[in-house]
């Protein structure tokens, strides 16, 4: 009988043995799937990581080179607020505006000076502003010097800004009345691609 409990025990013993050798494997198996599984997403994350930043920075490239081409395309604009929207035709436009021009800045230019004019926005009751592109640069600012002319009138002249230096620009007008109380002169600049200060305090675009 003793043989047999002997037996017994040792029986017993070597399956604890055996069940404990199956759960430090099983332990083993799980920890290697779980530290594979866990490598894969983390070679996953730093691939799709790169690959974001990559493409981040290709869509950056891309917005810097689009408003580039848009600054270049606006170069030679004005944008002329409050003239008459008395015109029937484009001639008739460029001719009203030639007229305006030598009236309002005692300026003669000619219909060689401008390469485009339009009116922008939809018609209503309001005078819809003109844009003007001229042929060359120099017509632009010799336009911009005289327009002190306009100082009492219910006309005025602005550039021609892209959307987003627009958007930039109400962002900063907050700014500029702060630095102004403070009792600094400041004033909005866009410079393109360099930034010059030409006042104690300039808001750069």
């Amino acid at each position: 009988m003793d043989e047999v409990l002997k037996a017994l025990e040792a029986i017993k013993k070597d399956l604890d043995n055996q069940r404990q050798e199956i759960r430090e494997m099983g332990n083993n198996v799980t920890e290697k799937v779980t530290q594979n599984i866990s490598r894969m997403f983390e070679e996953k994350f730093s691939t799709l990581e790169k690959n974001h930043e990559n493409l981040k920075e290709v869509v950056e490239n891309q917005e810097k080179r689009i408003h580039a081409i848009e600054r270049q395309a606006r170069k030679n604009n004005l944008i002329f607020f409050g003239i008459e929207e008395s015109e029937k035709s484009y001639n008739n436009l460029e001719r009203n505006f030639i007229i305006w021009t030598e009236q309002y800045l005692s300026l003669k230019i000619s219909h060689n000076d401008i390469k485009e004019i339009k009116r922008i926005g939809k018609k209503d009751e309001k005078l819809r502003p003109i844009v003007v592109t001229f042929t060359t640069l120099g017509t632009k600012i010799k336009i911009l010097k005289h327009k002190r002319a306009l100082k009492e009138t219910q006309y005025y002249i602005t550039e021609d800004y892209p959307k987003y230096v627009l958007e930039k620009r109400r962002e900063l007008q907050e700014r500029l009345q702060q630095e102004r109380e403070k009792g600094n002169i400041a004033k909005i600049i866009y410079v393109g691609a360099e930034a010059k200060r030409t006042s104690k305090c300039a808001l750069i675009l």
